[in-house]
C-alpha cells in the first residue's frame, strides 16, 4: 500500500475527468429539465404581457376616438338643441303678438259697440226726456193757466 501525500489542492488524476463528465451530464438534464421549460414561460409572460400592452394601447385610442365621437355628437345636439330653442321662441313671439292684435282688434271691436250702444242709448234718453219735458211742460202750463191745452 501506497500512501500519497499531496500537499497541492487540485490534483489531477482519473477522477477529475470523472466529476468533469458528471458535471456535463448534469448540466445537459438540468438545462433539460429546468432551465429550458423555465426559458419557454418567461418568454411566454414576456411575449403576454407585450400583448397586453399592445391591446391597453388599442384600448386607449379606442376610447380616445369614442370620447372624440361622443363629444362631436354632443356638440351636434347642443347645437340643434339651441336652433329648436331658437324657433320655439320666434314661434311663441309671432303667436304672442298675434294674440295680442287679436285682442287688440277684440277690444276695439267691443269699444266701438259699446260706444255705439251708448249713443243709442243716450239718443233714446234724450227723445224721452224731450217727449217726457213736453208732457210736462203742457202739464205745467194747464195748471198755471187753468184751462186745458190743445195740441
Amino acid at each position: 500500500m501506497e500512501i500519497v501525500s499531496n500537499v497541492a489542492l487540485i490534483s489531477i488524476n482519473e477522477t477529475l475527468f470523472v466529476q468533469l463528465i458528471s458535471f456535463l451530464i448534469f448540466l445537459f438534464v438540468i438545462n433539460r429539465v429546468m432551465f429550458r421549460p423555465l426559458r419557454r414561460v418567461m418568454n411566454e409572460r414576456d411575449t403576454y404581457l407585450a400583448s397586453i400592452e399592445n391591446e391597453l394601447s388599442d384600448a386607449a385610442i379606442e376610447l380616445d376616438k369614442i370620447n372624440n365621437r361622443i363629444l362631436a355628437q354632443e356638440t351636434e345636439v347642443m347645437e340643434a338643441a339651441h336652433k329648436i330653442k331658437a324657433e320655439i321662441e320666434a314661434n311663441g313671439t309671432t303667436k304672442a303678438v298675434e294674440i295680442f292684435n287679436s285682442t287688440r282688434n277684440e277690444i276695439d271691436t267691443l269699444r266701438k259697440n259699446t260706444e255705439k250702444e251708448v249713443a243709442d242709448m243716450l239718443t233714446k234718453a234724450r227723445e224721452h226726456i224731450l217727449t217726457e219735458s213736453e208732457n210736462l211742460s203742457v202739464s205745467i202750463m194747464e195748471k198755471v193757466l187753468n184751462r186745458r191745452l190743445i195740441s
